[in-house]
């Protein structure tokens, strides 16, 4: 069993180059989110199979026994994310087999969101509470997908601390199911990419100042917003 997990989640994650779509979207004392992104060559249907089967992709550096084939999901609420310890004999006494709860299931939504609590590595002995959400939303020539994590309470870590390195091993965890699926660019931050330059004015020209136009918000997985471009989160 790997006892000194929780060192090590936080050395390697320092030590790990994040991908440039990772990000500490938000670091207070009590708490941070981290949010990555990425896109996949391959259909919602796909990706939420791949999703909920951890043991294919999960980091073996990042789980108590040290292989990720141990891990297991229930898509579905009050499911669990778990780890089976396998036994080892020791000392001529038989061996035992042992489990952990890394997260519970909130909501598992096929081909949408996959919603769980839980404090994952070495907030796991912290009075914190997690909420990670996975939202996948269909794009052209893929799927995208949106891998959110909010921390919240008190923590024996420095915040800015522990939130690099939970984000890093997020961006970890999400490199491996991209992988999996086949990562590819995102097509519309490529398109925006690709708009012209807009033309320079002629030097006599005046021009009027710019408004500030309000920027719009950054894209979070609090709920259907993700889901839907217009905006309509009423479930109903």
């Amino acid at each position: 069993m790997k006892t000194g997990f929780a060192v090590a989640a936080l050395a390697l994650a320092a030590l790990a180059p994040a991908p440039l779509s990772a990000e500490v979207a938000e670091t207070a004392a009590s708490g941070f989110v981290t949010r990555d992104m990425a896109v996949v060559g391959a259909e919602p249907q796909a990706v939420w199979l791949e999703l909920i089967s951890p043991a294919n992709w999960w980091n073996d550096a990042h789980t108590w026994s040290g292989d990720a084939a141990n891990m297991s999901l229930v898509p579905q609420g009050g499911g669990c994310f778990c780890e089976r310890i396998p036994p080892e004999d020791s000392d001529g006494a038989i061996g035992l087999a042992g489990s952990v709860q890394h997260m519970v299931v909130l909501q598992a939504y096929p081909r949408k969101v996959l919603r769980m609590r839980g404090a994952l590595g070495p907030l796991q002995s912290e009075p914190v509470n997690g909420v990670l959400t996975v939202t996948l939303k269909p794009v052209k020539g893929g799927t995208r997908i949106l891998w959110e994590y909010v921390v919240g309470g008190h923590m024996r870590y420095p915040a800015e601390t522990i939130a690099k390195a939970v984000d890093g091993v997020m961006s970890q965890q999400l490199d491996g199911l991209a992988a999996r699926l086949g990562r590819i660019d995102d097509p519309e931050a490529r398109q925006k990419k690709a708009k012209p330059a807009p033309a320079k004015p002629p030097a006599n020209t005046k021009i009027k100042p710019a408004v500030e136009k309000p920027k719009p918000p950054s894209e979070s997985a609090i709920g259907d917003d993700f889901l839907d471009d217009n905006g309509d989160t009423d479930p109903g």
